[in-house]
């Protein structure tokens, strides 16, 4: 396992302008039958620690294929992912889970909550995944009360016994939310956080992302079509046809 995964540094609540994440000359494509369809052509982005940056376009223009290649969910065809100053693309699979795990919380447009548990337990997957039985047992009061304030913070405290099928979309992201956080991540992923959700709703999701990232100072990069909920950003990114769109 790469060393360097373990040691990276934890984010600084200042407010000097640290790039923390990026990209070099990205490509990605998938295949057809025997075609190749190009989907990131040359994408190089830097990403601010404590920024809030959205990436926009049309569907199809690229912008999921590349938050899953921030998250080492894929990996690029040609090019480079860095993390603070590491490459990370490159790195054994069983070195990215364990970034994932530790330094990236990751939001999708649905959920992904496990069904047969309560909100609680869902929040405290990404822990149950992460240690052997005897660590998580040694360390459950710990994870219970983290997994409590979060469902507290997103205001869900009400709702730590109820199952997915017993709650709204709306609560169901805010779950989600909280679980991306247990770990305390450096960076938060969200695809499409909103997407499912009507508008209020939606409003209700980007005010927690907002207050995370004004209060907290984590560093979120968030995938969206939707213009106004891009305009709750700090900085936009658009990608046309697998390229960022110059002014």
């Amino acid at each position: 396992m790469n060393s360097l995964t373990p040691t990276l540094d934890r984010p600084l609540a200042g407010t000097q302008r640290i790039e923390q994440m990026a990209t070099r000359d990205l490509f990605k494509s998938y295949r057809k039958g025997p075609l190749g369809i190009p989907v990131l052509q040359g994408i190089d982005l830097s990403v601010t620690r404590g920024e809030f940056l959205s990436i926009v376009g049309q569907s199809g223009c690229g912008k999921s294929t590349l938050l899953h290649l921030l998250g080492t969910l894929d990996q690029p065809d040609a090019g480079e992912v860095h993390f603070q100053g590491n490459r990370i693309d490159n790195l054994p699979s069983t070195s990215r889970d364990l970034l994932r795990n530790r330094h990236f919380g990751m939001v999708f447009q649905f959920y992904h909550l496990l069904p047969e548990f309560t909100a609680l337990e869902n929040v405290l997957t990404p822990a149950l995944i992460a240690e052997s039985t005897f660590g998580y047992w040694r360390k459950r009061k710990q994870y219970r009360r983290r997994a409590e304030e979060l469902l507290e913070m997103v205001g869900l405290s009400d709702r730590r016994k109820h199952k997915p099928r017993e709650m709204s979309g709306g609560e169901m992201q805010r779950t989600a939310i909280a679980r991306a956080l247990l770990a305390e991540p450096s960076v938060l992923l969200a695809d499409e956080p909103t997407g499912n959700l009507d508008r209020a709703t939606g409003e209700q999701i980007m005010q927690v992302l907002r207050e995370l990232n004004q209060e907290q100072k984590l560093t979120i990069v968030m995938v969206t079509h939707d213009p106004w909920i891009a305009e709750q950003a700090d900085r936009e990114v658009r990608l046309v046809e697998g390229r960022i769109q110059t002014a």
